[in-house]
């Protein structure tokens, strides 16, 4: 380390900040219960450090020069963030994870997501102002979602597709709830005037339209796609559900996400001969049971999102409602 950076301690900066506020060296020694010399010294001993001028020594007042201005900004930022850091310290010491990753699919209401995340950070652990937990949401799609949990990078997965297959050592696994995958199309699709059930033959005329699935070590996961059919792949599900409006291609869309477009007639079902489409989804989060855990397990914030998920209500809402914020006037 150099020396201009030992000189850069948190007393000196917190001490400038003082000069600074109170208008003289004087003002600050009284604040400070030291002598107005103890100060000067500390200053010019912090000026030969970084080697530049911080106080205008022509004015009767401690009158900052334009270097000694951006370290008196960038030493009040250093100083917020230490205490921010200490005070952070001291919540993970209290159990509250330094950092919460979630994976999201697509087909999770962003709603009610955002609603979770609000009550999140409103909580008051302790009197403090926040959790003080770094919440990091990802959106997958498919696999991508399960892919994001297995391979360490989110401590809890939501929209997840299981296999029927009890989940590997040190994850666990719940139900989240159902939803239905409509066959639908734009009113000037060549489809949409087909009389009756649409079959295989039929649909392989035309091209699909598909999310590519975010998954990079786990096969990826193809649904509702024939052989030979052309298909038109998109990185999300609401360019899926433009797609289909504008015509472009058809497909099987999740009927929650598509509710207000088929009230308004931008989409409109049609039937197909396959069986009903309706898809379990589940959430998922690490237990720490296994061996060489990524992080210590069950923490205070993924406790707070396990409790929230138990609830049928908040369930519901996470796969079946993604219209606007609901009114909080209630």
């Amino acid at each position: 380390m150099t020396r201009s950076t030992h000189a850069l301690t948190p007393e000196a900066l917190a001490m400038m900040d003082t000069i600074a506020r109170t208008g003289s060296f004087a003002g600050a020694a009284r604040e400070l219960g030291r002598v107005p010399s103890a100060l000067t010294y500390n200053v010019r001993q912090l000026e030969d450090a970084l080697d530049v001028l911080l106080f205008d020594r022509s004015s009767r007042h401690a009158r900052l020069t334009p270097a000694g201005e951006e370290l008196l900004n960038e030493g009040r930022r250093l100083l917020a963030e230490v205490e921010a850091v200490a005070n952070r310290v001291k919540r993970v010491a209290g159990g509250w994870e330094t950092e919460l990753t979630i994976a999201v699919d697509e087909v999770i209401s962003q709603v009610t997501m955002l609603e979770l995340c609000e009550a999140f950070f409103a909580l008051r652990p302790d009197g403090r102002d926040g959790p003080g937990t770094r919440l990091r949401l990802r959106t997958e799609v498919l696999a991508g979602t399960w892919e994001a949990l297995t391979a360490g990078h989110a401590d809890l997965a939501l929209g997840v597709v299981a296999d029927g297959a009890p989940p590997p050592l040190g994850l666990a696994l719940e139900p989240l709830g159902d939803i239905t995958f409509l066959f639908a199309v734009a009113p000037h699709h060549p489809l949409a005037a087909h009389d009756g059930p649409i079959g295989d033959a039929e649909l392989l005329g035309h091209r699909a339209v598909a999310v590519a699935d975010t998954a990079q070590r786990l096969a990826p996961r193809t649904v509702n796609l024939m052989p030979g059919q052309d298909v038109f792949t998109v990185p999300s599900t609401l360019m899926k559900i433009d797609v289909q409006i504008r015509g472009l291609a058809c497909g099987f869309l999740p009927e929650p996400m598509v509710r207000e477009h088929l009230a308004a007639g931008r989409l409109v079902v049609k039937e197909v001969n396959r069986p009903r489409q309706t898809v379990s989804f589940h959430y998922a989060w690490r237990t720490g049971s296994a061996p060489q855990p990524r992080k210590a397990p069950q923490g205070l914030a993924l406790q707070w999102w396990l409790a929230q998920l138990a609830k049928e209500t908040t369930r519901k809402a996470l796969v079946d409602r993604h219209a606007g914020p609901v009114d909080r006037t209630d």
